[in-house]
């Protein structure tokens, strides 16, 4: 899965561009859908910004969602801002009420109008009773004019008679910057309304205070004091900007993640429908389950097993089908290997899509013989009907074959009722397969049936209830075990009209008690001939139909429990949402909605999120996830010491505004700008460890990554800020006393003391800076900004009680206007402040928190990605080999498609257990069979593990058949490849046919495994082996329900040599006998035999090997037979 990389590295933010995809389900390996760039906006408004500030999504639509999603997200941080605006109003009608005369009633009642809008505007936006185009559009610039006007509303009835230049300063500043951090705007709309805000206010106060003061104006003064006001709205402006930037930053790496969260969620969904599709095909779903949780079992439960698992169950009425192509041997002469593959995979997808409409479960292909079973899992009590028509409907469907090919093949068809024991055996290669001496007489129904006829038995008759009409089979006189076992058999003829009626009162055109599916007979006859239902091969066929139909039994019992994948109740919605979002990938905007539905939906929990914290410090209830929160590194700490550097420029160039020949100003700031320097440099190093040393990266990654580090870091960079704004007030007050006691002239006039209000609002952005430290707890920033709002209140109070005493006095020779003194009104607008920023904290920590846990979500759900995907390809390598399952799995293909490969030396090998048929009995003391099967599972499996060796790492499963187990060897990836992966060119005979080899080898270990098994458990078993190698075609047939196999004549030949030979010994041809003499095995001639199909061939036994194994490499391995065959 691509790892979206957005916003990890700022250091490439100055040409910044970070890809990202949504890799569909059709691909979950590769991201094959479209890749989106953030971008640099180069138009618009906001060129004047540097670049890394001008980020945007292409295409424009993604960019529009993600400002849509931007705005959701601030919808709460807009109520902060009415909390602020209320505040602010509050603030006023204290400081009225404190001095309440009769000139106060105009302010209180405009601060109570605000606070009654304000209250108002909350209960809108908190339960949005508003429409959302008016929310959206017009609410953030309605709460602007409306702070606006309280602002000139105090302003002007406040301090209309004396107004100074320094009035309302720091409410304006800190309204400007709490637009920037609040409103649910673009950064232009925002730089434009705070830009205007500050033009209007300063020139309200510029043009208010020229025209009071006309006799007495010094022109100098007012302008350091403009100049002042402008210093500090810069800086509210620039800090804000870079907040916004921030915060931007972090909503679109939310963003980002939230797109990764939808992308790991489709993946989640098509592997798991993916590993369902996979698994249902092969296996029944009660076995697929199973064999699940076993997966997920911790290995040492399975260590404490005394025996191999076995996924066997034994199932009671159900018809087992065999068919078998008749003129086979004739079809195969008549075209090449490719094309009869292509051939059998077209026939044999249709005979699928006739099983899933017939309610079979098909069990195997065996070649050119198909064979399936119904009533199986659940039962069905018209199976016997059902598999009746499903090979009425085979016979019709190889006149297709008959026809395209113009050869004489037909299907022969048997079919039986009654018991099986269905499973699987063995470690490897898993194949559901039935077993049974049932099984049995179907398979010999099938062998003893006629062409273009549907054979069945006594048991089977018994079943349909005289539904189809009959002829005598007479099937004894065409295969011996019929006759021995004296089994009375028919043949099917037209069904008759009454079907469509049912049995008891069932109705067979329905297809059980679920219902809803299409009727299995057209019972209207043309020509007294049967009309079968999609029997034609041109008959167009519903898609998925057949799919959902072989499904249904699992999933229409409500919310079955499904251990692919863990909450049931969101499966449907997200195969829905993985449906949609296949057509989504050539459909950007519906790619879009679904996004957007993702968004809201994680938004939609947050409430739900807020539980997992504590009410008050908003800590985790769980420690171990606090500790992950605490050294989660935050990119943006650089930024945020830089905006301290900010703030303390601004402090200094006001301050050289105020009172030019302070010098503690400018030592403060030297010596508080190299301070934050280098705390924003050794921030910065964790960030960029290419440029720094190491130490230094390694000294700042400790910093970050260590809570009380980082915290202590945090103060230190405020209280550097703070103590510059202190040292200087206290040096302003020494410079203050004096000139007071060496001048005749009004103190205040030309130094620091004549306008302390700016000191205070120096204060006030010291405050700024304390809310824009990340990683920083709220707590912590609370702690700061008590200490900021202490010290200055202190200063205020008693330091410069003096110099505001005198400020006030000088102010009110010009107006009659009683107001609070302003040594309070400062101390108490930088605690109201203070209480606005620590609710914004609190604010901006939930909001951090809540991402961090979708974070978690999204890695959570990648490790559900990963762990499905490693059940997936576990299971999908236990049915197919590693190669074909890597093409197989992850790909959609349709049923005409197969994965077929030629190869040109490959070892083919069959080995059987001809007396484990007399070792098997259905007897009660067996379990019915059971206990025969699971010591049939012991054998397999060790075989299974003999193939783990690293010296048969060539050797393929092939299949196993009732008894016989089926391997090959050289079948690798590379056509022209042995089993060692060179190229045939550049090795030896020798080395070529190492491979085939190492199967005889295989062949030996498994005569010595055996050998062992019968010694712990008194067994007699004995093996009869047939090998040769040759060319062959190995391919899938297939891709609904995909089957591995191998065909070709030396395959044919391989069969032959086991069902030819003698148990207890290899056989093998003369060709093989020739190359494996060349490694030291030891042979006996055997002579020729007469081989079906083939003639007379001289064939060997093998009896050992004289020496030890050779490899390629030199290394030798000893195996067991060699040591205890020494004959």
């Amino acid at each position: 899965m691509p790892r979206n990389r957005a916003f990890s590295e700022p250091e490439c933010s100055a040409e910044y561009s970070a890809d990202y995809s949504v890799s569909l389900p059709s691909d979950p390996e590769h991201g094959v859908g479209r890749t989106h760039e953030v971008t640099v906006r180069s138009s618009g408004p906001c060129l004047c910004l540097p670049r890394f500030m001008r980020l945007t999504f292409a295409p424009e639509s993604l960019e529009n969602l993600y400002q849509t999603y931007f705005r959701r997200q601030r919808h709460e941080t807009l109520l902060v801002l009415v909390v602020f605006a209320a505040l602010f109003d509050c603030y006023v009608l204290v400081m009225c009420a404190v001095v309440y005369t009769a000139d106060k009633l105009a302010p209180v009642l405009a601060a109570a109008a605000g606070l009654v809008a304000h209250m108002l505007l909350f209960v809108l936006c908190k339960y949005r009773l508003l429409p959302e185009r008016v929310a959206r559009r017009f609410l953030p610039y309605v709460l602007w004019v409306l702070i606006l006007a309280q602002i000139f509303c105090y302003l002007g009835l406040n301090f209309s008679r004396s107004p100074e230049a320094s009035d309302t300063v720091g409410w304006q500043a800190f309204f400007v910057f709490s637009f920037f951090i609040t409103l649910p705007l673009r950064l232009a709309p925002i730089v434009f309304i705070t830009a205007v805000s500050c033009s209007i206010h300063t020139l309200v106060l510029g043009v208010t205070v020229a025209q009071q003061r006309q006799d007495a104006l010094d022109e100098g003064a007012l302008l350091r004091q403009i100049l002042s006001n402008v210093a500090i709205y810069l800086c509210a402006i620039t800090v804000g900007t870079m907040s916004y930037y921030m915060a931007d930053r972090k909503h679109r790496k939310a963003f980002l993640e939230a797109r990764q969260s939808l992308e790991v969620k489709l993946n989640l969904e098509e592997q798991s429908q993916q590993q369902e599709r996979l698994m249902l095909s092969i296996l029944p779903k009660h076995v697929a389950d199973e064999m699940l949780k076993d997966m997920k079992k911790d290995p040492s439960q399975k260590e404490m097993q005394q025996f191999n698992t076995m996924y066997m169950y034994r199932h009671e009425n159900v018809s087992i089908l065999f068919a078998d192509i008749v003129g086979f041997t004739q079809l195969s002469s008549s075209c090449s290997a490719q094309e009869l593959v292509k051939l059998l995979n077209e026939l044999f997808a249709r005979f699928d899509k006739l099983a899933a409409k017939y309610h079979q479960l098909r069990i195997k292909i065996l070649g050119d013989c198909y064979y399936c079973i119904c009533g199986l899992p659940e039962y069905r009590e018209d199976h016997a009907v059902c598999s009746i028509m499903m090979g009425l409907a085979m016979v019709e469907a190889i006149s297709y074959v008959r026809e395209k090919t113009k050869t004489a093949v037909d299907m022969r068809v048997g079919v039986h009722s009654g018991t099986v024991l269905g499973g699987v055996l063995g470690q490897k290669r898993w194949q559901y397969d039935v077993w049974s001496t049932d099984v049995t007489v179907a398979n010999k129904m099938e062998a003893g049936g006629i062409p273009g006829r549907v054979h069945i038995s006594q048991s089977t008759m018994d079943c349909l209830k005289g539904e189809f009409e009959v002829e005598p089979g007479e099937g004894g006189s065409r295969c011996e075990y019929l006759k021995e076992k004296g089994i009375v058999t028919y043949l099917v003829m037209v069904p008759k009209q009454p079907l469509r009626n049912g049995i008891n009162g069932v109705k067979l055109s329905l297809t059980s008690s679920h219902g809803g599916s299409p009727p299995l007979v057209n019972t209207k006859e043309r020509n007294g001939s049967l009309s079968l239902a999609c029997a034609s091969p041109e008959e167009p066929e519903e898609p998925d139909a057949r799919v959902r139909g072989a499904l249904e039994s699992g999933e229409e019992d409500g919310e079955a429990v499904n251990p692919s994948f863990p909450n049931p109740r969101r499966r449907l919605r997200l195969r829905d949402l993985a449906e949609r979002v296949i057509d989504a990938s050539q459909n950007e905007q519906e790619l879009n909605k679904l996004l957007n539905e993702a968004l809201l939906e994680r938004e939609s929990i947050q409430a739900l999120k807020g539980k997992s914290t504590f009410l008050l410090s908003m800590r985790f209830i769980d420690p171990e996830m606090e500790t992950r929160y605490s050294v989660e590194k935050e990119k943006q700490s650089g930024a945020a010491f830089s905006c301290s550097c900010v703030v303390l420029f601004f402090t200094a160039l006001v301050e050289v505004f105020i009172d030019p020949w302070l010098v503690a100003n400018y030592v403060t700031f030297m010596v508080g700008e190299i301070l934050l320097l280098i705390l924003t440099l050794c921030s910065l190093a964790a960030i960029f460890p290419r440029v720094f040393p190491k130490k230094l990266v390694a000294f700042s990654t400790w910093i970050d990554r260590t809570r009380w580090a980082r915290n202590t870091w945090a103060m230190a960079a405020i209280i550097i800020v703070t103590m510059a704004d202190i040292v200087d007030m206290l040096s302003c007050r020494q410079d203050h006393g004096g000139m007071g006691n060496g001048t005749a002239g009004p103190p205040w006039l030309g130094g620091c003391g004549d306008q302390p209000k700016y000191y205070s609002y120096i204060a006030l952005l010291a405050l700024v800076a304390t809310i824009m430290l990340v990683q920083v707890s709220h707590m912590v920033k609370l702690t700061l900004m008590v200490l900021i709002t202490g010290a200055t209140g202190a200063v205020n109070i008693y330091a410069w009680e003096h110099i505001f005493d005198q400020y006030d006095r000088h102010r009110g020779k010009q107006s009659t206007s009683s107001l609070v003194p302003s040594k309070y009104s400062m101390t108490a607008m930088i605690f109201i402040v203070m209480l606005s920023f620590y609710y914004f904290s609190r604010h901006v920590e939930k909001l951090a928190r809540t991402l961090f846990l979708w974070k978690i979500d999204v890695h959570d759900q990648k490790e559900r990605v990963y762990e499905m995907r490693r059940w997936n390809e576990a299971l999908v390598t236990n049915m197919l080999p590693e190669h074909v399952a890597r093409h197989f799995l992850g790909s959609k293909k349709r049923d005409e498609e197969l994965y077929s490969q030629s190869y040109d030396e490959i070892g083919v090998m069959f080995a059987s257990l001809p007396n484990f048929a007399d070792f098997y009995t259905e007897e009660s003391i067996n379990n019915g069979g059971i206990e025969c099967l699971r010591f049939l599972n012991e054998i397999i499996s060790d075989f299974d593990a003999l193939l783990d060796e690293p010296q048969f790492r060539c050797i393929t499963k092939i299949k196993t058949i009732g008894s016989t187990y089926m391997a090959a060897s050289g079948v690798t990836p590379d056509a022209n490849a042995n089993g060692y992966s060179a190229k045939k060119e550049t090795l030896s005979d020798k080395e070529r046919w190492q491979h085939l080899a190492d199967l005889a080898d295989f062949a030996l270990a498994m005569k010595v495994t055996l050998m062992n098994i019968n010694y712990q458990s008194f067994n007699n078993f004995m093996l009869r082996i047939g090998m040769n190698k040759g060319a062959v075609l190995a391919g899938v047939i297939g891709a609904r329900k995909p089957h591995y196999d191998i065909w070709g004549n030396t395959v044919n030949v391989a069969s032959r040599m086991e069902s030819t030979g003698v148990m207890g010994n290899i056989q093998v041809v003369e060709e093989t006998h020739l190359i494996l003499k060349e490694y030291g095995f030891r042979f006996v001639r055997r002579g020729a035999i007469y081989v079906k199909g083939k003639g007379e061939l001289l064939t060997f036994f093998l009896k050992g090997r004289e020496k030890q194994g050779s490899f390629v490499n030199g290394s030798s391995v000893t195996l067991p037979h060699q040591v205890v065959d020494s004959s």
